[in-house]
């Protein structure tokens, strides 16, 4: 993926040379150009995530995953709230899992979507049941627009709706981490709250067999209960 993606770079950066800044089009390669760079970085982002990686941190509870997701994103003038507690049939102790570099990017993309639309409120809550993993984040902001939703996933969509102004990506960054999930065996599901609560919601689903460690190891819970 580097090397395609650094001839991409390459050349939108000399087709934009031969536009003047004032050309329809020059806006639309310099574009090509960012969003090559942009996946560049996340490439290197998940090299070293990697390459990070020993033996005491192959595994993790499936919370911790969350909590580091969610951690970049703290502070930023939004409550971030990171949740957990077993589902239906779930055992009552936080299953661990192995730690995925691709899950976490793919995660705290949805928290950083979430958190950039959100007029006060983000959730990332993880829960589990006997057959599944689920990380479901949530948030207070102006939820999808009805036109947006049925292209979601798709790599030119750049925003919920006209109305918000707080910014977002719904475009490449939504895309790559809905690819990510997939490639980790799970799914994405996405749906606005019920009214008269307003916000969108971001569930990324696993079968169990997809993340679970091969440790039989469980920790067991100390932290905040899953909200309903």
């Amino acid at each position: 993926m580097g090397t395609p993606l650094a001839t991409i770079h390459l050349v939108a950066k000399e087709l934009a040379s031969d536009f003047d800044t004032d050309h329809p089009q020059y806006n639309d390669v310099r574009l090509i150009a960012e969003q090559a760079d942009r996946c560049r970085d996340i490439l290197r982002q998940l090299s070293r995530s990697r390459e990070a990686e020993d033996i005491v941190h192959a595994n993790m509870p499936l919370s911790s995953l969350v909590e580091e997701a969610a951690a970049p994103f703290k502070g930023l003038g939004v409550a971030l709230n990171v949740t957990w507690s077993a589902g239906e049939n779930g055992e009552p102790r936080i299953p661990t899992i192995r730690r995925s570099p691709e899950v976490l990017h793919a995660l705290g993309a949805f928290v950083e979507n979430a958190v950039s639309f959100a007029d006060s409120q983000v959730k990332a809550a993880a829960s589990w049941t006997d057959k599944q993993f689920m990380v479901t984040i949530s948030d207070d902001g102006p939820g999808f627009a009805p036109d947006v939703m049925p292209k979601l996933g798709e790599p030119y969509v750049s925003q919920r709706g006209e109305a918000h102004l707080h910014g977002g990506d719904m475009g490449l960054g939504f895309f790559i981490a809905k690819t990510l999930i997939e490639r980790t065996g799970g799914r994405i599901a996405t749906r606005n709250r019920t009214p008269p609560r307003k916000g969108a919601i971001v569930q990324a689903v696993w079968p169990r067999s997809a993340l679970e460690s091969l440790e039989s190891d469980r920790m067991p819970i100390n932290g905040p209960v899953l909200e309903t």
